[in-house]
């Protein structure tokens, strides 16, 4: 509740959730979206919303005087606490990363800054794009969507990982193609960015598939895959295991890539540590890259 609070000083000093957004490095949407929770939770309606301008109503004023004490009593706690303390880094991240590069990234991190805190974040891309924009979390690894990312957003590309063919061991001399139109499918959830490449594939294709199972987690399709329970298109990421009963098949030519990256809120919005873990990010998706061309 505390970054609500922020979010509603902000509006308040600077006289409008477009105004507030551009100061804090939010964007109005995910101003509108901290301030509606915030109401929620007080159960209080905190500004006249008749006109363009974000003016306070009675109940505003009255949280506007607790507001600001509340956040000068965390200043305190803060400074007494630890003066030195850098703070806590909000990071959120797709299941893959955090099985690969991202723990890399953050045993790092934390060997040159043992005095920060980090919390990760699980979650698909969609959730977590709208957790970086609310101000939930500081950076997010993600899968790239197809659409345009929030203004105030900035995106780096990580990695660029091919998607694959994955059979049982057993039916290792067929093609990519034949499979796909035989065999039982076990689909990526079509909620998640990757899956809907998968969508687009299949359409692209003009494969109809047998549609059995579909889930959203990688390594329970591949365990699904090992029983023999279909085939399944999956992205090639360090973090999957696959057992000696699967085999991966290239889609040759028509092989399809997913673009994982780090979606970060504007640099003067961060903390001078959330940065320098967004390098360390930057740099162990890096390595793992070269390490995996070589």
């Amino acid at each position: 509740m505390l970054r609500e609070l922020q979010t509603f000083l902000a509006v308040v000093r600077y006289g409008s959730f477009a105004s507030a957004g551009a100061n804090i490095g939010l964007t109005q949407s995910a101003v509108s979206a901290q301030i509606h929770r915030l109401e929620e939770e007080l159960g209080l309606s905190l500004f006249d919303r008749s006109g363009r301008h974000a003016v306070l109503n009675s109940a505003g004023y009255e949280a506007l005087a607790v507001a600001d004490e509340i956040m000068a009593a965390y200043s305190k706690l803060g400074r007494g606490a630890a003066s030195s303390r850098a703070g806590l880094i909000r990071v959120g991240a797709i299941s893959s990363a955090q099985a690969s590069f991202l723990a890399d990234a953050l045993a790092i991190f934390r060997s040159e800054n043992p005095e920060c805190r980090v919390r990760l974040v699980p979650g698909v891309s969609l959730n977590l794009l709208g957790q970086v924009d609310s101000g939930e979390v500081d950076m997010a690894v993600i899968i790239k969507p197809r659409f345009t990312l929030p203004a105030d957003l900035q995106w780096r590309v990580l990695l660029s990982e091919p998607f694959f063919l994955l059979a049982p061991k057993t039916h290792q001399r067929f093609t990519w193609r034949a499979l796909l139109e035989s065999e039982p499918f076990i689909r990526y959830d079509r909620n998640a960015f990757d899956g809907r490449l998968v969508d687009q594939f299949l359409r692209r294709s003009k494969i109809s598939v047998k549609e059995a199972i579909e889930l959203d987690e990688l390594q329970g399709i591949v365990q699904l895959v090992r029983r023999g329970a279909g085939v399944a298109l999956l992205p090639s990421t360090s973090a999957l295991s696959l057992p000696k009963e699967v085999v991966a098949l290239s889609l040759g030519e028509a092989t399809f890539f997913r673009e994982v990256g780090l979606v970060e809120r504007p640099a003067h919005s961060r903390q001078p540590a959330a940065n320098l873990l967004a390098l360390r990010i930057l740099e162990a998706a890096q390595a793992q890259a070269d390490g995996r061309s070589t």
